[in-house]
This record gives structure tokens, C-alpha cells and sequence, in this order.
């Protein structure tokens, strides 16, 4: 009963942080039946997370978890994008950021669930699952993080008025794409290296992989860095609470749920492996650096 209230707790806890955030970031943006946009918006991400977490748990399956992550971040951006086309005439900032989420979301979900299919599995959810409270929890973290990661994206697309994209956008679809190319090229290289079946159960330390541990993050905290630099003109006031969403990528990514988990995974399967050990000690952890010559 005792973890189960604790649970609920954190739920509530994740509901009233977006909520201030929502209210804080969404000054000076358009009003939707009244209510501020961006609330609107982050009731959307959690309200999928939810409807998706009833069959997940029944069934007892993540299988569809990234996906419905991806496919929440298209259905809010869209939303968001078709909410201002009503108001106002969508200004090419606006475009732009929608076009570069919804590429980002498709091309990541599809690949996401079509490895969680062939893996069978997602061994982060192993020791959760059993639990809807604790299942209920990590499906609401997913709606946190896909209405926070869209924070900047948002506030352009509800922005009562547009500015020229001039030298913000040109740096930030630069950024944007360098991040995206460091992400896809990640994975493919990995997919690719674990297709070989004389590296089955070998940790990849090839292309971008050996000069990074973890490209693939590195690459998608870029990217939403260039959304963030698309974002900037627009900003005044409270609005400038939406450049949380790449620090809140950022860590997220390297604190809580992506490179210590992986890590940890790493060292109980590699430990005692010798070239595992050189590898993670000539190889950085996140930025790409020359091999050899990473701090850890």
C-alpha cells in the first residue's frame, strides 16, 4: 500500500510540474477554449501515455512504449501546429520546427519498436511491468518528457506573433542537422555491427562507437539544442522557461534514465572483459572524442 501511494505521489508530482511549467512558458501564447496552450498540450502527451498504459498493463507488454512516446511527440507538435493555424497564419518558424520534430519522431519510433520487436523485449521494464503503480509511473515520466523535450517547439508554434527566422534559424536547422546525422549514423552503425552473428553478445565499439559510448544520445541532445537556438527569437518573459528542454534532455539522457542504466548494464555483462575494460577507458562517455584520448 506504502509504494503504491508512493507511486501516486510521483504521478501528481510529474502532473503539477508540467502544469507550471505549462502556465509559466505559455504567457503570451494563443488561449485554446480558454485555457493556455501549452496546458492543453501537456495534457494531450499524458492523456496518450495513459490510454496506451491500460492495454500495455493488461497484456503485460512495453512493446509499444517507444513507439506511443514517438507517436505522441507527432500528435502534439501536429496539434500545436493546426491550434495556431487557426489563430494566426503559421510563420515559417513554425514550420520548420514541426517538420523537424516530426521526422526526428518518426524515424526514431519506427526504428525503437522494430528492435524492442526483434529483441522480444525491454529489459527496463522487467522489474516494473508486474506493478501498474510503478508502470503507471514511467508511462507518466513519458508524457513529462515528451511535452518538456517540445517546450521551445511549442512556444514558437503558439506564439500570437511570428519573427523571421534569419540568423537563429539558420544556426539552429544547422545544429539540428548535425545532431540527427550523429543519431541516425549511431544507430545504423550498431544495428548493423549486432547483425553480424560472430558479434553476438560483443559490445560495439566500432565508427562512431569507438569514439563515443554513447553517439546516439550525444546526437539527440544536439538536436534539441537546435530546435532551442530556432526557438530563441520569439522568447520574452516567462517564455524563456522553454530553454529547459535540451538541459532537461541533457540530463535526463546522462543522469537518470539513458547512460547509467546502459552503463550499469554494460559493466555487469563486460566487467571482467579486458578489451571491455581498455575500451571504456580510452573512450568517452558521451562527446565524441579521438580514441584513446577520452577523459572518463
Amino acid at each position: 500500500m506504502a509504494k503504491t501511494l508512493k507511486s501516486l505521489l510521483v504521478v501528481a508530482s510529474i502532473i503539477i510540474i508540467a502544469v507550471l511549467l505549462a502556465c509559466g512558458a505559455g504567457q503570451n501564447s494563443v488561449e485554446i477554449y480558454g485555457l493556455p496552450s501549452l496546458v492543453v498540450f501537456a495534457a494531450l502527451a499524458f492523456a496518450v501515455q495513459w490510454v496506451v498504459f491500460i492495454p500495455s498493463y493488461w497484456f503485460q507488454t512495453e512493446h509499444y512504449y517507444d513507439l506511443t512516446g514517438s507517436a505522441t511527440y507527432v500528435l502534439v507538435v501536429v496539434s500545436a501546429a493546426l491550434a495556431g493555424q487557426l489563430v494566426t497564419a503559421m510563420d515559417p518558424r513554425g514550420l520548420l520546427v514541426s517538420v523537424l520534430v516530426v521526422v526526428w519522431a518518426a524515424r526514431l519510433g519506427l526504428f525503437l519498436f522494430r528492435r524492442v520487436k526483434r529483441a522480444g523485449k525491454d529489459g527496463r521494464f522487467d522489474h516494473i511491468k508486474p506493478y501498474w503503480p510503478r508502470f503507471l509511473v514511467v508511462w507518466t515520466l513519458q508524457g513529462l518528457w515528451v511535452f518538456v523535450t517540445l517546450l521551445a517547439a511549442l512556444v514558437v508554434l503558439s506564439a500570437e506573433t511570428g519573427k523571421p527566422l534569419g540568423v537563429f534559424g539558420l544556426l539552429g536547422v544547422t545544429v539540428w542537422l548535425v545532431g540527427f546525422a550523429i543519431e541516425v549514423i549511431a544507430d545504423r552503425q550498431k544495428s548493423a555491427f549486432n547483425a553480424v552473428p560472430e558479434n553476438q553478445g560483443r559490445f560495439v565499439n566500432v565508427g562512431l562507437w569507438r569514439w563515443s559510448r554513447h553517439p546516439n544520445y550525444f546526437g539527440e541532445i544536439v538536436l534539441w539544442c537546435g530546435i532551442a537556438i530556432i526557438a530563441m527569437p520569439v522568447l520574452q518573459g516567462w517564455q524563456w522557461l522553454a530553454m529547459i528542454s535540451p538541459v532537461f534532455v541533457a540530463v535526463l539522457l546522462t543522469k537518470i534514465s539513458g547512460v547509467p542504466l546502459l552503463e550499469k548494464r554494460a559493466d555487469d555483462k563486460w566487467g571482467a572483459d579486458a578489451d571491455y575494460q581498455q575500451y571504456k577507458a580510452g573512450t568517452s562517455v558521451l562527446i565524441p572524442l579521438p580514441p584513446g584520448r577520452a577523459s572518463r
